[in-house]
């Protein structure tokens, strides 16, 4: 084990000097090309800075109005019956927007069910399993300037969808290969 944590110490030293000396042998100059991608990083934040702080207040906006408890409370009738706990709607919905978040409201269920519960489990693998669309389209398709998404959207939700299935199916089948059994 200690084997590893050396190794895992000296992999990002080992990456930046391999990049250094792969560039000094080809004579670029690394310095400068590293400012310059530096530059551009910068620029590209700029750029997308507007966007995340929409996402951010949305995200606020959503939590504070009541919406996902409300949302918690219809969907979770729904959810309930097909294993998926209806706590976790407020966790789905907000995932889609924003997965530092999502986190939170991660921690919120841990600390109220508990991490090694069916409702901790599924929250675990579901948050795995899921990507933060509609931070992905805005940030990624504004800074490639892509304005047709066409099915960029349904699909992203049918795999959110599909991720959200499988965080139930592992869950449940967790909870019958666990000795104890879960809560």
């Amino acid at each position: 084990m200690e084997m590893f944590m050396i190794l895992s110490n000296l992999i990002v030293p080992a990456v930046i000097l391999g990049i250094v000396c792969c560039g000094a042998a080809r004579k670029v100059q690394v310095y400068d090309a590293f400012i310059e991608g530096a530059n551009d990083g910068f620029r590209i934040v700029v750029k997308i800075m507007p966007t995340m702080v929409a996402l951010m207040i949305a995200v606020g906006i959503l939590r504070a109005s009541g919406f996902l408890d409300l949302a918690a409370s219809l969907l979770g009738r729904f959810t309930d019956r097909i294993g998926f706990p209806g706590e976790l709607v407020p966790l789905t919905i907000v995932k889609m927007f924003s997965s530092s978040a999502a986190t939170g409201l991660l921690l919120d269920i841990f600390k109220e069910f508990g991490t090694d519960t069916y409702t901790g489990l599924v929250a675990s693998v579901s948050m795995s399993c899921t990507e933060t669309i509609f931070y992905t389209m805005s940030v990624y398709f504004m800074t490639a300037k892509v304005t047709k998404t066409r099915f960029t959207l349904p699909g992203a939700l049918i795999a959110t969808f599909a991720g959200l299935a499988a965080s139930v199916v592992l869950a449940a089948g967790m909870a019958q290969a666990s000795p104890a059994g879960m809560r």
